[in-house]
């Protein structure tokens, strides 16, 4: 479609937000307390403190009714969600209510009999996040010295145990340059999968952007490097890959689309329609303290706010592309633009698309300087 058709006054009306399907998926950041200080954390940057978090029946009563809505999977989540010393309960409520369950963790302070006690429990799989792959990387990049080889250690463990494995490897400047070695260790460690997943910028990456943003041409090598790796471990290992949204022509679809497939819940019970949506200051984030796991799906204004395609301006109203990508991400947008109802500037067809490109090219060219990287907080109180 030209781009005459596309500014045509007569482009079709906003449609309104049918109802939802239910939530296929259930992210539960149980704690926003960890053992490691990644630069590129997405939490807040204020954490959540200990004494704010969900206590335990209140986390099963939230599986139980994720289950009844519809939900099919948890992934169970930090922080550090063994820091919690109800997580052998918890993963097993959400086991015996009919949730596949999916531990997402450091993997650095799990002993072998919690490992056994989850496994006991019913945890379907683990998701164990790698930094570097090396201990050099892994220390500048988390914070801690030893955890490569913890993590390691731990890969093992849940590997001779029968349980499925992925990495998460979330690439940046100080570790793009390890990728092929990434994919390696994930067949050494006998992972089934592997995720490359650039940094988004939201929370504790954002604050660090200027020493994490890679160059382009570091980005086009990765995916030609990707693409090879496919291809030659077709039947042994899934790479799964997120490439940097700053060098994109087109945005993702927020999440799966705003409200539409998944929901978060954070340590202290607020219900989120993605990760970092708490950035949009003026929605109001209803909490599982107070209300339903469905009433909140359905009828609350934050989830609502931004489903469909009613609440578009120009020149998202009336692209073809309103409903492949329903305006990109709000977070991003508000990041860069100051307008959380803004196109996402990674479209091209934003008036902002060449001020992010001038923006990442010119913070991939800046100098690493170690001392300039803002460590996530140790821990929450």
């Amino acid at each position: 479609m030209s781009e005459t058709l596309l500014d045509r006054r007569d482009a079709p009306a906003p449609s309104r937000p049918p109802r939802p399907e239910p939530p296929i998926g259930l992210l539960a950041e149980l704690t926003h307390r960890c053992p490691l200080r990644c630069t590129y954390c997405s939490n807040p940057i204020e954490l959540e403190t200990r004494s704010a978090e969900l206590d335990t029946e209140t986390w099963k009563r939230v599986f139980t009714q994720a289950a009844e809505l519809g939900v099919i999977h948890v992934h169970l989540s930090g922080g550090e969600p063994t820091a919690r010393k109800d997580i052998v309960e918890l993963t097993r409520h959400a086991a015996e209510v009919g949730l596949y369950t999916n531990l997402i963790t450091s993997g650095v302070g799990v002993s072998e009999d919690q490992l056994d006690a989850l496994v006991e429990a019913g945890c379907d799989h683990i998701q164990l996040s790698m930094q570097g792959a090396d201990p050099e990387i892994t220390v500048a990049v988390a914070g801690m010295k030893g955890a490569f080889e913890r993590k390691q250690a731990f890969a093992e463990q849940v590997v001779r145990r029968g349980v499925p494995l992925t990495l998460n490897s979330v690439i940046h400047r100080q570790n793009i340059h390890q990728v092929p070695v990434m994919i390696e260790k994930a067949v050494e460690f006998g992972a089934k999968r592997i995720e490359i997943a650039h940094t988004q910028y939201y929370g504790w990456a954002l604050k660090n952007r200027a020493q994490l943003m890679p160059a382009k041409a570091d980005v086009d090598r990765t995916i030609e490097e990707v693409k090879e790796a496919r291809e030659r471990l077709k039947g042994t290992l899934v790479i799964d890959a997120v490439f940097p949204d700053y060098y994109a022509r087109y945005p993702k679809l927020c999440n799966g689309g705003w409200g539409t497939r998944t929901l978060s819940v954070t340590p202290s019970g607020k219900v989120l329609p993605c990760h970092a949506a708490e950035t949009l200051k003026h929605l109001d984030f209803w909490t599982v303290r107070d209300h339903g796991l469905a009433d909140i799906w359905y009828e609350s204004p934050a989830f609502e706010a931004y489903r469909g395609t009613g609440w578009m301006k120009e020149p998202c109203r009336s692209c073809e592309r309103r409903e492949v990508d329903f305006g990109g991400c709000r977070c991003q947008a508000l990041a860069l633009t100051g307008d959380p109802n803004a196109t996402d500037p990674a479209c091209i067809k934003s008036p902002h698309h060449e001020r992010i490109g001038d923006l990442a090219r010119t913070e991939a060219s800046l100098s690493t300087d170690p001392g300039a990287v803002t460590y996530r907080n140790f821990g929450a109180a």
